[in-house]
């Protein structure tokens, strides 16, 4: 047999060979430092077999940036894991243990509940094992010895694995330590240089509430010490931004118990809201949006039509109004189905295009809510716009530039994830591939880049997910274009064509911020609370030394009413009001004193840089700035 190599060559085996054995014929050091086979675009282990003309590349312990090499180190740490648990918690079962994304974790059944202060311990003891050497192996067995052998050790969750899974059942043994598990692993424990755990969780069994909670146990790994660093250093950078804490602390918004998952904004950050709001109003006044208004609520029937019952029934608050159900709704698609039906329609007004950013509410589980990234009330910047199949294409490549103008004016740069039909979709096939291709086509012609999610799309349609990557290179979903032509005809809604007959419907359903909760947050961490001087909550600040200063900075400030200005007056010394207004991130302080005038301004930047202007050169530095 033959397998073809990155550089096209080909490498001659015998039949059966495996990936350590293609290795081993380019050479023993290549075979030494060898952790995984990637074959058009999937991950396999060292040890299958591979097949002939098979397309294959070996990653080594030198790919260690390489996500699918940390994969797999990732995944033997999660069985080392296991291991020391089981070493230092005789009795605890374990249940699945998986890579994610920056780390793995493992979910275990303690016999007697841990805390973090339990991680240290662990983390020693499987220092201890990758001291001690392990090395994995893999076989294959019949699921009736796979149960057999895990209801020996008392292992309920295994059997139960065992009795879901498809296809062979496979154990992979380190030490003294067996697992059910499709792999892939290392060879061995030696290309671990560097391991930490990070925290504990409570988790449901497979995800159901219904289930035991289990102890999730967080950690990563890496191929050195250096990777580990730096990414822990980020991980705190990230602690430091979280919105979380400076929300809170920036006196934008918090959070009650009274309404749980519903943030209650403060004055500054409405300011932050209403900046986005006015962007959002003056760039879909240029783009032709019409600005409309629909119910909160509606009856169980009106979901039924649009299609969300039964499919998100679980996600939104239902009601009894007379003894009729009802629903609070979770999206705004079906209010502006009836808005458009609520008249017959020429093809001569098409393309409409419905703008609306009515808050939503969604019934998400307390465990899943995160700050502004996850909450129970959601203010999409939505849009819904109804044209013919021939302006599809022009009206999908206005959203997505419409999208790269907004995170341009945040300095980021747009990626696309497109989600292909889902197994639950509705429609024909010639449909999606028509509907699928035009998304394509349109973020080809914006040159934005984009992966494929395949069957990932709504089950009416295909849809774009906009991402940028923040100030610490994290990758956020923001936006979402979504084209669908099931929920009009769901609704009974044509249009009128020159030939006066009725013709098929297609909307495109849109938001570009997501949502200005989850976009706020997003912003909050990606300046790290510094916001740039357009967007700031207060743009200046005047500190009057003394009582007798107060009414000439409270003149100053009105002759800059253009901007956002406050005056702190407190009873505090002036060095304290500035430490304050460098923890606020307030971009300009003004200190008025006996020497201050208009002609000479005693003038702080954010970041402790000072400068003497007068009133009309600060006019002019703050235009640079933007308002």
């Amino acid at each position: 047999m033959k397998v073809v190599l990155p550089d096209s060559t080909e490498l001659e085996l015998p039949d059966g060979a495996t990936g350590l054995d293609a290795a081993r014929a380019i050479g023993p050091k290549l075979a030494e430092q060898a952790v995984l086979v990637r074959s058009d675009g999937r991950v396999q282990d060292l040890r299958l077999p591979l097949e002939d003309g098979q397309q294959i590349q070996i990653l080594t312990t030198r790919d260690s940036q390489d996500p699918d090499a940390l994969y797999v180190l990732r995944h033997s740490a999660a069985h080392l894991l296991a291991e020391a648990v089981r070493r230092l918690y005789p009795g605890t079962k374990i249940a699945i243990g998986p890579p994610i994304e920056n780390g793995f974790y493992y979910d275990f059944d303690f016999p007697e509940p841990i805390g973090e202060e339990a991680l240290e311990q662990i983390e020693e003891e499987i220092r201890k094992e990758i001291a001690e050497g392990r090395s994995w192996n893999r076989e294959e067995v019949s699921a009736e010895e796979a149960k057999r052998y895990f209801a020996e050790q008392g292992e309920s969750y295994k059997v139960e694995l065992v009795d879901t899974a498809d296809g062979p059942i496979t154990f992979y043994t380190q030490g003294e330590f067996k697992d059910l598990c499709r792999g892939p692993h290392l060879q061995d424990s030696s290309p671990i240089k560097a391991i930490k755990l990070t925290g504990l969780a409570g988790a449901y069994w497979r995800g159901d509430e219904k289930n035991p909670q289990l102890t999730r146990i967080y950690g990563t790994a890496f191929f050195n010490q250096a990777d580990l660093d730096a990414y822990l250093e980020r991980v705190e950078e990230a602690r430091r931004r979280d919105h979380r804490r400076l929300g809170p602390q920036l006196d934008l918004f918090h959070f009650s118990e009274h309404s749980p998952g519903s943030p209650l904004w403060h004055p500054k950050g409405m300011a932050i809201w209403n900046e986005l709001e006015k962007i959002r109003r003056t760039e879909n006044r240029k783009r032709g949006y019409l600005e409309v208004r629909t119910p909160i609520i509606y009856d169980a029937e009106t979901f039924y039509i649009s299609g969300h019952f039964p499919k998100y029934e679980d996600l939104m608050f239902k009601l009894d109004v007379e003894g009729r159900p009802w629903a609070m709704k979770a999206m705004n698609c079906p209010g502006h189905m009836l808005l458009f039906g609520s008249r017959p329609r020429s093809y001569r007004e098409l393309p409409i295009r419905f703008s609306e950013p009515t808050p939503l509410h969604r019934d998400e589980l307390s465990g899943t809510l995160h700050g502004l990234l996850r909450v129970r009330i959601v203010t999409q910047d939505d849009a819904h716009i109804f044209c013919t199949e021939e302006q599809i294409q022009d009206e999908i490549a206005g959203c997505v530039a419409y999208g790269r103008h907004i995170y341009e004016l945040f300095d980021l740069q747009a990626s696309a994830e497109l989600a292909t039909r889902p197994d639950n979709k509705i429609g024909t096939d010639e449909q999606w591939d028509m509907t699928e291709a035009a998304l394509e086509e349109a973020l080809r012609l914006n040159e934005i880049p984009y992966t494929i999610a395949a069957g990932e799309g709504a089950f009416y349609g295909p849809k774009i997910d906009l991402f940028m990557d923040d100030a610490l290179g994290r990758k956020w979903q923001m936006g979402t274009i979504q084209l669908d032509s099931q929920m009009p005809s769901r609704f009974d809604l044509t249009y009128v064509g020159p030939d006066n007959t009725e013709h098929e419907l297609y909307v495109v359903h849109r938001a570009l911020y997501g949502s200005f909760e989850r976009f706020i947050g997003i912003l909050i961490e990606h300046y790290a609370g510094a916001f740039p001087f357009w967007l700031a909550p207060v743009q200046l600040r005047m500190i009057p030394v003394g009582e007798a200063h107060r009414p000439a900075a409270h003149d100053l400030a009105a002759k800059l009413e253009d901007y956002r200005v406050e005056v702190d007056e407190r009873d505090e010394t002036v060095g304290k009001r500035i430490r304050d207004s460098e923890v606020e991130k307030i971009p300009v302080v003004i200190v008025y004193g006996d020497k201050e005038s208009d002609e000479s301004l005693a003038v702080r930047e954010r970041g402790g840089e000072q400068s003497t202007k007068s009133l009309a050169d600060l006019r002019s530095y703050l235009a640079t700035l933007g308002s």
